[in-house]
């Protein structure tokens, strides 16, 4: 059984993660990896992660190939907390891709997002959902956070 702490991880987290395997990022995605964090996810963020990923730019930066990314996102797939969206609350956020984020957040009843773009996410509080980067998250639910990866 999945551990109770549920996240809505943004793309932002994913891409952090695989350009440093020595931050946060990294860390709070091998916390998923290991079962003791739930990542939930709706299809459409799901997409948009594969989007982001794939891109050349990003591709470049990570110095992964495509087939790489098609691994991870196999792993993760089956990892995530599959998010049935049965309420959209458009318009909340300036950018479409963050609405996904919170609508994933709140249909999952999630305990936080994890963002490296807080100031955009808000609008979240009205759903009593607190936004927090990855540090914060390690704080909020006492989860060790490894030598490695504090600031």
């Amino acid at each position: 059984m999945k551990n109770s702490l549920r996240l809505v991880i943004d793309t932002n987290i994913l891409v952090a993660a695989l350009l440093n395997q020595l931050g946060p990022s990294f860390a709070l995605m091998q916390r998923v990896r290991q079962n003791q964090i739930t990542m939930c996810c709706t299809p459409a963020l799901f997409l948009e992660y594969e989007d982001v990923l794939k891109r050349a730019d990003q591709l470049q930066a990570s110095g992964l190939l495509a087939e790489d990314i098609d691994a991870i996102l196999n792993e993760l797939a089956g990892l995530v907390l599959p998010v049935t969206t049965h309420y959209q609350w458009r318009p909340q956020l300036r950018d479409p891709a963050d609405e996904m984020v919170l609508e994933a957040a709140a249909n999952a009843q999630a305990q936080a997002i994890v963002t490296y773009n807080l100031r955009d996410f808000g609008p979240a509080k009205l759903f009593g959902i607190p936004v927090l980067n990855p540090e914060q998250t390690f704080r909020q639910f006492n989860i060790s956070i490894p030598r490695s990866s504090q600031p």
